[in-house]
């Protein structure tokens, strides 16, 4: 294979994936990892990706937030695991947060029905899931609806969360570094995912391992106001386990 044709191959492997691994592409394109790495330089000084721990993320993720129907496709069998692994965090009775996301939005089709759980999100698709079952206590937190995530922002969002409290918040997360900690591309809706965590004895941050050592714009959360951090078998372990210095325990489902 030329390098042009594996550079392509590369590309469109990172906008499919949202992220691509150097050991991973050595192994499917049977190249050494420094090749892979000259690969992800060339293609970062053309503009068409960025370099990150381990890898390498398409230019589209950064300053760019995808609709929400778009991020469910992506990534579907990670989250499944990730959503699983979160159910261990749900108490057997109490009160849980769902923040707005695709991740969290999987956990919510996985929560069992028959506890006397009372769930709160501002999340419309999460709200539409769980309305149908009867013995979870459920609370849609009003505000302004962004279009693209269908979550609830702004002030009419944020003054019910500030006098409520909650056993588990489960946060979903654009970005997770060790340096910045939590970030999302919306000021709006970082205020809320402040008051989110605020409100909540624990927080358990579901993100997968594309959302790693990316800063977004908006800085919501610091490491060690974290729990845990459940994310799937593609972290890369040296990552995990700089996180976990940081403060949180790290899940890799």
């Amino acid at each position: 294979m030329y390098a042009e044709e594996r550079h392509q191959r590369i590309v469109e492997q990172a906008r499919h994936d949202g992220r691509v691994e150097v050991t991973t592409l050595a192994a499917e394109l049977d190249v050494t990892a420094e090749t892979i790495r000259r690969d992800l330089t060339t293609l970062e000084r053309h503009g068409l990706l960025r370099r990150v721990h381990g890898g390498a993320i398409p230019v589209e993720r950064f300053g760019f937030e995808p609709a929400l129907a778009h991020r469910a496709t992506m990534l579907a069998e990670e989250k499944e695991r990730i959503a699983t692994a979160a159910l261990a965090e749900v108490p057997e009775a109490g009160a849980i947060l769902l923040d707005a996301g695709t991740t969290t939005g999987c956990l919510a089709g996985l929560l069992p029905t028959d506890r006397e759980l009372t769930v709160v999100t501002n999340g419309l698709d999460i709200a539409v899931q769980l309305a149908p079952h009867p013995h979870l206590s459920l609370f849609l937190i009003g505000g302004r609806v962004r279009t693209r995530t269908r979550a609830t922002v702004g002030e009419w969002t944020r003054a019910p969360l500030a006098v409520t409290y909650v056993d588990v918040a489960f946060m979903g997360t654009n970005g997770i570094s060790v340096v910045r900690g939590l970030t999302t591309p919306d000021t709006a809706e970082a205020a809320v995912k402040q008051c989110m965590m605020a409100g909540a004895r624990r927080v358990a941050v579901l993100a997968d391992h594309t959302k790693f050592s990316i800063d977004h714009f908006a800085h919501f959360g610091h490491l060690d106001e974290v729990d845990v951090i459940i994310s799937d078998s593609g972290l890369d372990p040296a990552l995990a386990d700089e996180l976990a210095a940081a403060g949180p325990r790290v899940v890799r489902a």
